[in-house]
């Protein structure tokens, strides 16, 4: 009897300290889901914000580059060289970023692609003839293309540039072998003269055309 009574106390407590176990457990788990759930919404508020100050400075890229009002007579200020065929400028107060019409120069600062092969002397090129870096304001004679697109898909303004000499910048990258024709689309306005100047380019090995 007394044995009994003793496997029955401990079996009791047995069972209620799995019990209390399971509940403490469950309490824990519980903890732990909320927190886990909170650290998710938290998350994804985080996210939400970041998107939409994204497209908040994609709209206003949008919205500078589309305004933007270019006088073909006007010089403006050279802010800053990206690369072979894109580089910043002043308008009216903004800065711009300009991809010039008509030319492709080999990649340098795209992140998702390596450096390819010219890149940096086309870029190099382009800063000089800019001078970029020097003291004192470069500036550059701009016009847009009458029967094509305003701004690409990367909110950059598409457009000719000229030297205060007259230098046609589009047309000399490539005619040095600095860049290669590009067509997006429709043909544009100096479509011809670029074949062209690829082509003579091509001939001599200039550049990117060297044997």
């Amino acid at each position: 009897m007394k044995f009994s009574l003793t496997f029955r106390y401990l079996v009791y407590n047995a069972v209620l300290m799995n019990h209390n176990y399971w509940k403490r457990a469950g309490v824990i788990i519980f903890i732990v889901s909320i927190s886990i759930t909170a650290g998710y919404l938290l998350a994804g508020l985080d996210l939400s914000a970041n998107k939409t100050v994204a497209v908040k400075q994609q709209v206003a890229s949008v919205s500078l580059a589309m305004a933007a009002k270019v006088d073909p007579d006007k010089l403006y200020e050279i802010t800053d060289v990206v690369d072979g065929d894109t580089f910043k400028v002043k308008i009216d107060g903004k800065q711009i970023t300009v991809r010039l019409l008509g030319i492709n120069t080999p990649e340098v600062v795209d992140p998702r692609k390596p450096v390819e092969c010219f890149g940096p002397e086309a870029s190099a090129e382009m800063k000089a003839l800019l001078k970029a870096g020097k003291v004192g304001p470069s500036e550059v004679k701009l016009t847009l293309n009458p029967n094509r697109e305003k701004i690409d898909k990367y909110n950059r303004l598409l457009a000719y540039a000229y030297l205060a000499d007259g230098l046609f910048i589009n047309e000399y990258m490539v005619k040095e072998g600095f860049a290669r024709e590009y067509t997006y689309g429709k043909a544009y306005q100096y479509q011809k003269e670029f074949k062209e100047a690829e082509k003579t380019a091509k001939d001599l090995g200039k550049g990117l055309w060297t044997k």
